[in-house]
């Protein structure tokens, strides 16, 4: 490895879709001055490839299957506290921000933002500065302190489980989607709904509302 090699920026990209992994690599080695050195589609192999490459940037998706990203951030701090992890996810909510924030991650960017912010997210983490897409920080913004008390008492896979409800989905669907058993997925929404003290499929999408998981429409047409 030469000297200009070694000036580049490693990158580990953590999703569960190969197809996807793909698309951000070749995003990102359009950058001469990046290098994505590991892929990673579960919880374990990104955990051994951090351990491994110990890369100077983590991207890493919240909605992983069996665990979620929020907790492998955890993970890969706690092992690594000054490691840079980036986290870039569908989820546009302030409140996911806003944990992964508080769990350690150096920026939040979602997956709706032009592709050519994901390499200003990547650079602006690895010098040292923390990132947010324009979407996301707006939402960190429009948190009200209620929905921040009520979000506190949900794990984070429990609030990916909340939004899925409020989607539509059963228990089944949401279990194949997560990586869970029908039974978790089942033991999930019956947490959720005890921790918010909500009753029926009405309370829950206004408890997400207030939360900030789903958009209020009233007053949109």
């Amino acid at each position: 490895m030469n000297a200009a090699q070694r000036k580049r920026i490693s990158v580990l990209l953590v999703d569960d879709h190969a197809v996807v992994r793909e698309g951000y690599r070749r995003l990102l080695e359009r950058d001469d001055s990046l290098v994505v050195v590991g892929e990673a589609a579960t919880a374990a192999d990104a955990m051994r490839c951090d351990d491994e490459l110990k890369p100077d940037v983590v991207v890493l998706d919240i909605a992983l299957p069996g665990v979620s990203g929020i907790e492998i951030l955890r993970r890969i701090i706690a092992r690594r506290p000054h490691a840079c992890v980036l986290m870039f996810s569908m989820y546009q909510d302030g409140i996911y921000a806003t944990r992964a924030i508080n769990a350690g991650a150096r920026g939040y960017l979602s997956k709706a933002s032009a592709p050519d912010l994901l390499v200003e997210a990547v650079r602006c983490v690895a010098g040292g500065q923390r990132y947010l897409s324009p979407d996301v920080e707006q939402a960190m913004t429009r948190q009200s302190p209620q929905g921040n008390r009520l979000a506190d008492t949900l794990s984070t896979r429990e609030l990916e489980v909340l939004r899925m409800l409020t989607q539509g989905y059963g228990v089944e669907e949401i279990g194949e989607r997560l990586g869970l058993s029908p039974k978790t997925a089942a033991n999930h929404q019956s947490s959720i709904k005890q921790k918010l003290g909500a009753n029926s499929a009405l309370q829950l999408i206004l408890i997400a509302q207030q939360l900030g998981l789903i958009a209020d429409k009233r007053g949109n047409g």
